[in-house]
């Protein structure tokens, strides 16, 4: 399929582009935001356009993920600025002007951070998940104490190798992460569900050509949907059925008026209506070569993906 849109170049030069979230606009949802992460230099914000609406230099952060929280906007992302230091950095975003403004930068532990996913059950607290480049995985639980907003680790897991994207779903209280030469790992995404994972989808060559990157759930009905997963190694995105994890198929963003992805790292997928021409939903996917402009990020139609694969 093609690309129905795409946004502004980053800043940065080579490798900068990774990682979108989306923040749907309930009551136009024309007029949602994309946020994302030039890694080298820190968070861009754009409309449904493309345009560039906001940059907040925040240095190198990788990941970002977001979620509606207490009436606020709660933008994280996998602060890298310290290799030896992982750290987790909250923003709110101001939907209106689309600013973003920092909160503070937390904790995660000793070890560069890399991926970030956010987890957010109904009626139950927000957590973030901050993936270090070395595989380990820690929970932290956001609250409010005093009108101050704060991070804390709840708990630890652990791939036994380089690992980066993840996404939760919040649905069903489920995790999963992509360890890059491996595979697919879930777990439970409750602080007190058990810290052994198990792998559900394998790098294999033909599916899923490593590195594993951006992971992103379709979700549909109370526990349906689809996990979509960045098949780096051969430009490709492969589709599971999160039901029982039946592979469905998979499928590339060809060249057209906004041009191929290829070497995709981060993606995101909402398969809630985004106005006209957007009703089925919207895909996301960082593209690693944008020549002879900088790194971007490609806007895909998910109803083109449904009727490709013929997801039902």
């Amino acid at each position: 399929m093609k690309a129905i849109g795409e946004t502004q170049a980053v800043a940065s030069l080579e490798d900068a582009a990774d990682d979108p979230a989306i923040w749907r606009n309930p009551r136009d949802p024309a007029r949602s935001l994309i946020v994302a992460t030039d890694k080298k230099a820190g968070l861009n914000v754009y409309d449904l356009s493309g345009k560039l609406r906001s940059t907040l230099p925040a240095g190198r952060v990788n990941n970002v993920d977001l979620r509606v929280w207490g009436g606020q906007v709660i933008v994280a992302a996998s602060d890298r600025n310290d290799k030896a230091a992982a750290k987790l950095a909250l923003y709110t975003l101001d939907t209106r002007t689309a600013a973003l403004a920092e909160i503070g930068r937390f904790d995660a532990g000793a070890g560069e951070a890399y991926g970030l996913c956010m987890y957010a059950p109904r009626g139950g607290r927000l957590h973030a998940f901050v993936v270090h480049k070395g595989g380990t995985i820690v929970q932290m639980e956001i609250l409010r104490e005093g009108g101050a907003i704060k991070a804390d680790r709840v708990r630890t897991m652990r791939l036994a190798t380089q690992s980066e994207g993840c996404v939760a779903d919040d649905r069903t209280g489920t995790l999963f992460v992509g360890e890059e030469d491996v595979g697919v790992w879930r777990f439970g995404a409750n602080p007190r569900d058990p810290i052994a994972g198990e792998k559900v989808i394998a790098v294999d060559g033909k599916r899923l050509v490593d590195d594993v990157e951006g992971v992103a759930i379709a979700a549909e009905g109370a526990r349906g949907g689809w996990l979509v997963v960045s098949s780096q190694g051969d430009s490709a995105y492969g589709v599971w059925r999160l039901r029982d994890m039946a592979y469905a198929g998979r499928f590339r963003i060809a060249a057209g008026k906004f041009g191929a992805t290829s070497e995709t790292d981060g993606i995101e997928v909402s398969t809630a209506s985004f106005g006209p021409g957007l009703q089925g939903g919207l895909m996301l996917a960082q593209d690693g070569d944008n020549a002879p402009a900088a790194q971007n990020f490609k806007l895909v139609r998910w109803a083109d993906v449904r009727k490709a694969l013929g997801l039902k």
